[in-house]
Protein backbone atom coordinates (compact mmCIF):
# COMPACT_ATOMS: atom_id res chain seq x y z
CA UNK A 1 0.00 0.00 0.00
CA UNK A 2 1.25 3.60 -1.09
CA UNK A 3 2.10 5.63 1.87
CA UNK A 4 0.30 8.88 2.51
CA UNK A 5 2.68 12.15 2.17
CA UNK A 6 2.81 14.62 5.00
CA UNK A 7 3.39 18.48 4.43
CA UNK A 8 5.43 20.63 6.94
CA UNK A 9 3.04 21.00 9.52
CA UNK A 10 3.01 17.40 10.46
CA UNK A 11 6.35 17.05 9.87
CA UNK A 12 7.01 19.49 12.44
CA UNK A 13 4.47 17.86 14.75
CA UNK A 14 6.54 15.07 14.87
CA UNK A 15 9.70 16.42 15.44
CA UNK A 16 8.14 19.31 17.76
CA UNK A 17 9.70 21.88 16.62
CA UNK A 18 8.58 25.29 14.96
CA UNK A 19 7.58 24.92 11.16
CA UNK A 20 9.60 28.17 10.85
CA UNK A 21 12.78 25.90 11.99
CA UNK A 22 11.56 22.79 9.75
CA UNK A 23 11.24 25.23 6.67
CA UNK A 24 14.90 26.98 7.20
CA UNK A 25 16.30 23.66 7.57
CA UNK A 26 15.10 21.85 4.44
CA UNK A 27 16.19 25.36 2.55
CA UNK A 28 19.64 24.99 3.98
CA UNK A 29 19.86 28.06 5.72
CA UNK A 30 22.77 28.33 7.93
CA UNK A 31 20.96 29.52 11.00
CA UNK A 32 20.15 26.13 11.68
CA UNK A 33 22.48 24.13 13.35
CA UNK A 34 23.70 21.16 12.13
CA UNK A 35 21.81 18.44 14.27
CA UNK A 36 18.59 19.88 13.54
CA UNK A 37 19.09 19.81 10.11
CA UNK A 38 20.11 16.24 10.18
CA UNK A 39 17.32 15.63 12.37
CA UNK A 40 14.46 17.03 10.07
CA UNK A 41 15.92 15.51 6.41
CA UNK A 42 15.72 12.35 8.49
CA UNK A 43 12.71 12.84 9.10
CA UNK A 44 11.25 13.90 6.13
CA UNK A 45 12.56 10.68 4.14
CA UNK A 46 11.43 8.58 6.75
CA UNK A 47 7.71 10.42 6.71
CA UNK A 48 7.38 10.90 3.41
CA UNK A 49 7.41 14.72 3.21
CA UNK A 50 6.24 16.27 0.05
CA UNK A 51 6.05 20.19 -0.05
CA UNK A 52 3.63 22.02 -1.98
CA UNK A 53 4.42 24.03 -5.09
CA UNK A 54 1.69 25.50 -5.36
CA UNK A 55 2.16 28.61 -3.30
CA UNK A 56 4.62 27.51 -0.76
CA UNK A 57 7.50 27.55 -2.71
CA UNK A 58 7.67 30.81 -2.90
CA UNK A 59 6.52 31.57 0.29
CA UNK A 60 10.24 29.46 1.20
CA UNK A 61 12.17 31.95 -0.74
CA UNK A 62 12.73 29.17 -3.89
CA UNK A 63 13.75 31.76 -6.11
CA UNK A 64 15.46 34.89 -3.95
CA UNK A 65 13.71 37.11 -6.55
CA UNK A 66 11.32 40.00 -6.07
CA UNK A 67 8.84 41.04 -8.44
CA UNK A 68 7.87 44.78 -9.39
CA UNK A 69 4.82 44.58 -11.41
CA UNK A 70 4.34 47.84 -13.33
CA UNK A 71 1.51 49.11 -16.30
CA UNK A 72 3.27 50.63 -18.79
CA UNK A 73 1.61 53.58 -21.40
CA UNK A 74 4.27 54.35 -24.26
CA UNK A 75 2.43 57.76 -24.38
CA UNK A 76 4.26 58.37 -20.89
CA UNK A 77 7.58 56.50 -20.99
CA UNK A 78 7.83 58.62 -24.32
CA UNK A 79 8.77 61.95 -22.67
CA UNK A 80 11.25 60.43 -19.84
CA UNK A 81 8.35 59.12 -17.44
CA UNK A 82 10.58 58.06 -14.21
CA UNK A 83 8.78 56.99 -11.78
CA UNK A 84 9.69 52.97 -11.83
CA UNK A 85 12.90 53.84 -12.34
CA UNK A 86 13.70 55.88 -9.21
CA UNK A 87 11.20 53.89 -6.99
CA UNK A 88 12.84 50.51 -7.91
CA UNK A 89 16.12 52.02 -7.11
CA UNK A 90 14.83 52.04 -3.33
CA UNK A 91 13.02 48.40 -3.39
CA UNK A 92 16.72 47.19 -4.82
CA UNK A 93 18.94 48.84 -1.82
CA UNK A 94 16.63 46.84 0.18
CA UNK A 95 16.99 43.54 -1.28
CA UNK A 96 20.40 43.58 -1.73
CA UNK A 97 20.80 43.19 2.15
CA UNK A 98 18.96 40.32 2.38
CA UNK A 99 21.04 38.66 -1.13
CA UNK A 100 17.24 39.60 -3.05
CA UNK A 101 16.81 40.39 -6.53
CA UNK A 102 14.92 42.49 -8.20
CA UNK A 103 12.81 41.56 -11.88
CA UNK A 104 10.22 44.11 -13.27
CA UNK A 105 7.15 42.67 -14.80
CA UNK A 106 5.88 45.54 -17.24
CA UNK A 107 2.55 44.82 -18.17
CA UNK A 108 1.63 46.87 -21.56
CA UNK A 109 -2.19 48.90 -21.52
CA UNK A 110 -3.22 46.55 -23.97
CA UNK A 111 -2.77 43.60 -21.85
CA UNK A 112 -4.97 42.51 -19.00
CA UNK A 113 -3.15 42.56 -15.76
CA UNK A 114 -5.01 40.10 -13.78
CA UNK A 115 -3.98 37.53 -16.01
CA UNK A 116 -0.58 38.83 -16.34
CA UNK A 117 -0.02 38.22 -13.13
CA UNK A 118 -1.51 34.58 -12.67
CA UNK A 119 1.25 33.82 -15.23
CA UNK A 120 3.96 35.04 -13.25
CA UNK A 121 2.71 33.38 -10.04
CA UNK A 122 1.98 29.92 -11.80
CA UNK A 123 5.32 29.88 -13.63
CA UNK A 124 7.11 30.86 -9.85
CA UNK A 125 8.69 34.05 -11.05
CA UNK A 126 9.23 35.55 -7.82
CA UNK A 127 9.20 34.76 -3.83
CA UNK A 128 6.95 37.75 -3.33
CA UNK A 129 5.50 40.51 -5.09
CA UNK A 130 4.78 44.70 -5.35
CA UNK A 131 1.36 45.26 -7.57
CA UNK A 132 1.21 49.02 -8.81
CA UNK A 133 -1.53 50.48 -10.80
CA UNK A 134 -4.07 49.80 -7.91
CA UNK A 135 -7.56 49.56 -9.29
CA UNK A 136 -10.54 50.12 -7.46
CA UNK A 137 -11.53 46.64 -7.97
CA UNK A 138 -8.58 44.84 -8.00
CA UNK A 139 -8.51 41.06 -8.77
CA UNK A 140 -5.10 40.52 -8.26
CA UNK A 141 -5.07 41.21 -4.43
CA UNK A 142 -7.73 38.97 -3.99
CA UNK A 143 -6.11 36.14 -5.87
CA UNK A 144 -2.52 36.88 -4.05
CA UNK A 145 -4.25 36.39 -0.46
CA UNK A 146 -6.08 33.37 -1.81
CA UNK A 147 -2.76 32.23 -3.32
CA UNK A 148 -1.10 33.14 0.44
CA UNK A 149 1.65 34.81 -1.81
CA UNK A 150 4.06 38.12 0.07
CA UNK A 151 2.58 41.05 -1.65
CA UNK A 152 2.37 45.10 -0.72
CA UNK A 153 0.30 46.98 -3.03
CA UNK A 154 1.42 50.18 -4.11
CA UNK A 155 -2.26 51.62 -3.43
CA UNK A 156 -5.42 51.10 -1.97
CA UNK A 157 -8.18 49.50 -3.25
CA UNK A 158 -11.70 47.88 -2.59
CA UNK A 159 -10.92 44.59 -2.58
CA UNK A 160 -9.30 41.96 -0.27
CA UNK A 161 -8.94 41.69 2.82
CA UNK A 162 -6.12 41.74 5.60
CA UNK A 163 -3.38 42.82 2.97
CA UNK A 164 -0.31 45.74 3.36
CA UNK A 165 -0.37 48.94 0.94
CA UNK A 166 1.17 52.05 0.91
CA UNK A 167 -0.14 54.89 -0.77
CA UNK A 168 0.19 58.48 -1.82
CA UNK A 169 -1.26 60.88 0.37
CA UNK A 170 -3.88 62.32 -1.90
CA UNK A 171 -6.27 63.58 0.61
CA UNK A 172 -3.32 65.78 2.05
CA UNK A 173 -2.68 66.86 -1.87
CA UNK A 174 -6.61 68.06 -2.54
CA UNK A 175 -7.04 69.54 0.76
CA UNK A 176 -3.91 71.53 0.51
CA UNK A 177 -4.47 72.59 -3.14
CA UNK A 178 -8.11 73.07 -2.76
CA UNK A 179 -7.32 75.37 0.58
CA UNK A 180 -4.40 77.35 -1.19
CA UNK A 181 -6.92 78.72 -4.30
CA UNK A 182 -9.65 79.16 -1.86
CA UNK A 183 -7.14 81.42 0.19
CA UNK A 184 -6.20 83.53 -2.70
CA UNK A 185 -9.83 83.79 -3.46
CA UNK A 186 -10.82 81.21 -6.72
CA UNK A 187 -14.10 79.89 -6.12
CA UNK A 188 -14.34 78.16 -9.68
CA UNK A 189 -11.65 75.30 -9.32
CA UNK A 190 -11.74 72.34 -11.86
CA UNK A 191 -9.99 69.03 -11.38
CA UNK A 192 -8.35 67.50 -14.36
CA UNK A 193 -7.42 63.84 -13.89
CA UNK A 194 -6.80 60.79 -15.81
CA UNK A 195 -10.06 59.19 -17.67
CA UNK A 196 -8.96 55.67 -15.74
CA UNK A 197 -10.25 53.07 -12.60
CA UNK A 198 -7.33 53.32 -11.06
CA UNK A 199 -8.30 54.04 -7.15
CA UNK A 200 -6.59 57.31 -6.73
CA UNK A 201 -8.90 59.06 -9.38
CA UNK A 202 -11.68 58.45 -6.95
CA UNK A 203 -9.55 58.87 -4.09
CA UNK A 204 -9.04 62.34 -5.18
CA UNK A 205 -12.34 63.32 -6.31
CA UNK A 206 -13.80 62.84 -2.77
CA UNK A 207 -11.05 64.63 -0.76
CA UNK A 208 -11.83 67.63 -3.24
CA UNK A 209 -15.20 67.91 -2.93
CA UNK A 210 -14.89 67.13 0.99
CA UNK A 211 -12.57 70.26 0.69
CA UNK A 212 -14.63 72.66 -0.92
CA UNK A 213 -18.07 71.71 1.31
CA UNK A 214 -15.59 72.47 4.15
CA UNK A 215 -15.44 75.83 3.02
CA UNK A 216 -19.27 76.04 1.73
CA UNK A 217 -18.48 75.92 -1.62
CA UNK A 218 -21.09 74.26 -3.77
CA UNK A 219 -19.47 71.11 -5.96
CA UNK A 220 -19.51 71.31 -9.79
CA UNK A 221 -19.53 68.48 -11.25
CA UNK A 222 -18.79 70.48 -14.81
CA UNK A 223 -15.83 71.02 -13.09
CA UNK A 224 -14.53 67.70 -13.35
CA UNK A 225 -12.87 66.76 -16.30
CA UNK A 226 -11.04 63.23 -17.12
CA UNK A 227 -8.99 63.14 -20.43
CA UNK A 228 -6.16 60.56 -21.20
CA UNK A 229 -3.19 60.51 -18.68
CA UNK A 230 -0.67 62.32 -21.52
CA UNK A 231 0.35 65.05 -22.14
CA UNK A 232 -2.27 65.23 -25.24
CA UNK A 233 -4.63 64.86 -22.50
CA UNK A 234 -3.45 67.86 -20.81
CA UNK A 235 -4.00 70.04 -23.75
CA UNK A 236 -7.37 68.37 -24.37
CA UNK A 237 -8.02 69.12 -20.73
CA UNK A 238 -6.97 73.19 -21.43
CA UNK A 239 -9.42 73.09 -24.28
CA UNK A 240 -12.20 71.29 -22.49
CA UNK A 241 -12.23 74.02 -19.88
CA UNK A 242 -11.55 77.32 -22.40
CA UNK A 243 -14.87 75.72 -23.99
CA UNK A 244 -17.35 76.21 -20.74
CA UNK A 245 -19.37 78.95 -20.00
CA UNK A 246 -17.91 80.24 -16.73
CA UNK A 247 -14.67 79.42 -16.97
CA UNK A 248 -12.96 77.84 -13.85
CA UNK A 249 -9.81 80.43 -12.44
CA UNK A 250 -8.10 77.61 -11.18
CA UNK A 251 -6.87 73.97 -12.08
CA UNK A 252 -5.71 71.49 -9.52
CA UNK A 253 -3.99 68.47 -11.79
CA UNK A 254 -4.18 65.07 -10.60
CA UNK A 255 -1.74 63.52 -12.82
CA UNK A 256 2.13 65.40 -13.59
CA UNK A 257 1.82 64.52 -17.34
CA UNK A 258 -1.49 66.76 -17.99
CA UNK A 259 0.75 69.93 -16.92
CA UNK A 260 2.63 70.77 -20.34
CA UNK A 261 -0.07 69.72 -22.90
CA UNK A 262 -2.14 72.34 -20.52
CA UNK A 263 0.21 74.98 -20.43
CA UNK A 264 0.48 74.61 -24.47
CA UNK A 265 -2.79 74.69 -24.72
CA UNK A 266 -3.58 78.15 -22.89
CA UNK A 267 -0.38 79.42 -24.43
CA UNK A 268 -2.13 78.90 -27.86
CA UNK A 269 -5.63 80.89 -26.47
CA UNK A 270 -3.14 83.67 -25.20
CA UNK A 271 -3.39 82.61 -21.62
CA UNK A 272 -0.52 82.74 -19.28
CA UNK A 273 -0.53 80.06 -16.24
CA UNK A 274 -0.29 82.24 -13.10
CA UNK A 275 -1.72 85.69 -14.81
CA UNK A 276 -4.85 84.15 -16.44
CA UNK A 277 -5.55 81.12 -14.84
CA UNK A 278 -4.00 79.03 -11.73
CA UNK A 279 -2.48 75.88 -11.57
CA UNK A 280 -1.06 73.07 -8.99
CA UNK A 281 0.27 70.31 -10.25
CA UNK A 282 0.67 67.06 -8.74
CA UNK A 283 4.06 65.32 -8.76
CA UNK A 284 7.42 67.57 -9.17
CA UNK A 285 8.64 65.40 -12.63
CA UNK A 286 11.79 66.13 -14.25
CA UNK A 287 9.60 67.18 -17.45
CA UNK A 288 7.85 69.94 -16.06
CA UNK A 289 10.55 71.26 -14.01
CA UNK A 290 11.41 73.85 -16.99
CA UNK A 291 8.21 75.15 -16.72
CA UNK A 292 7.87 78.87 -17.38
CA UNK A 293 6.27 80.14 -15.20
CA UNK A 294 7.36 77.26 -12.81
CA UNK A 295 4.72 74.99 -11.89
CA UNK A 296 3.89 74.66 -8.21
CA UNK A 297 3.61 71.08 -7.09
CA UNK A 298 4.13 68.37 -4.58
CA UNK A 299 7.37 66.38 -4.32
CA UNK A 300 8.19 63.11 -2.56
CA UNK A 301 11.23 60.93 -2.56
CA UNK A 302 10.95 58.03 -4.66
CA UNK A 303 13.86 56.31 -3.75
CA UNK A 304 12.50 56.38 -0.02
CA UNK A 305 9.42 55.28 -1.18
CA UNK A 306 10.89 52.14 -2.74
CA UNK A 307 12.94 51.48 0.50
CA UNK A 308 9.56 51.33 2.54
CA UNK A 309 7.92 49.23 -0.35
CA UNK A 310 10.86 46.73 0.05
CA UNK A 311 11.26 46.71 4.11
CA UNK A 312 7.75 45.70 3.76
CA UNK A 313 7.71 42.92 1.46
CA UNK A 314 10.82 40.90 2.59
CA UNK A 315 9.30 41.46 6.19
CA UNK A 316 5.82 39.79 4.96
CA UNK A 317 8.34 37.45 3.08
CA UNK A 318 10.18 36.40 6.77
CA UNK A 319 7.16 36.03 8.04
CA UNK A 320 5.18 33.67 5.85
CA UNK A 321 8.51 31.21 5.51
CA UNK A 322 7.52 30.92 9.18
CA UNK A 323 3.38 30.51 8.64
CA UNK A 324 3.25 33.76 10.80
CA UNK A 325 0.48 35.24 10.18
CA UNK A 326 1.97 39.27 9.55
CA UNK A 327 0.10 42.42 10.92
CA UNK A 328 -0.82 44.35 7.67
CA UNK A 329 1.01 47.20 7.16
CA UNK A 330 -1.55 50.49 5.74
CA UNK A 331 0.61 53.36 5.35
CA UNK A 332 0.38 57.17 3.75
CA UNK A 333 3.15 58.58 2.17
CA UNK A 334 3.40 62.60 2.86
CA UNK A 335 3.72 64.95 -0.36
CA UNK A 336 5.49 68.08 -0.21
CA UNK A 337 4.33 71.28 -1.65
CA UNK A 338 6.70 72.95 -3.69
CA UNK A 339 5.16 76.17 -4.77
CA UNK A 340 5.90 78.29 -7.42
CA UNK A 341 4.45 81.39 -10.11
CA UNK A 342 1.46 78.84 -11.40
CA UNK A 343 -0.91 79.61 -8.93
CA UNK A 344 -0.13 83.36 -8.46
CA UNK A 345 -3.14 84.90 -9.85
CA UNK A 346 -6.17 85.47 -7.43
CA UNK A 347 -9.63 84.94 -7.55
CA UNK A 348 -10.60 88.78 -6.97
CA UNK A 349 -7.86 90.23 -9.48
CA UNK A 350 -9.68 88.10 -12.33
CA UNK A 351 -12.72 89.06 -11.56
CA UNK A 352 -11.57 92.57 -11.29
CA UNK A 353 -9.90 91.99 -14.90
CA UNK A 354 -13.03 90.62 -16.24
CA UNK A 355 -15.61 92.87 -15.42
CA UNK A 356 -13.19 95.82 -16.76
CA UNK A 357 -14.79 97.86 -19.67
CA UNK A 358 -13.02 96.84 -22.89
CA UNK A 359 -11.58 99.31 -25.14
Amino acid sequence: MERKSVGIRELARHLNISIGTVSRALNGRSDVNAETRQRVMEAAVELGYAPNHSGRTLRQGTTNTVALMMRTNIDTTGFGETFFMSLSEGVQEVLARHNLDLVILPCSSTHDQDEYLRRAVERHLADGFIISDTQRVDHRIDYLIKRRIPFVALGRSLSGGSHSWIDLDFEGVAKQSVTRLIDLGHRRIALGMAAREVNNRYIFEEAYRDALASHEIPFDPDLIVRVPNTEGGGYQLGRDLLATQDRPTAVILVQETLAIGLYRSLKEASLEPGRDVSIIGFRQNPTCRFLSPSLTCFSLSLQELGVRLGEVLVDLMHRASSDADPEPVRQLWPMTLVPGHSDQLTGSSLLKRRSRPQS
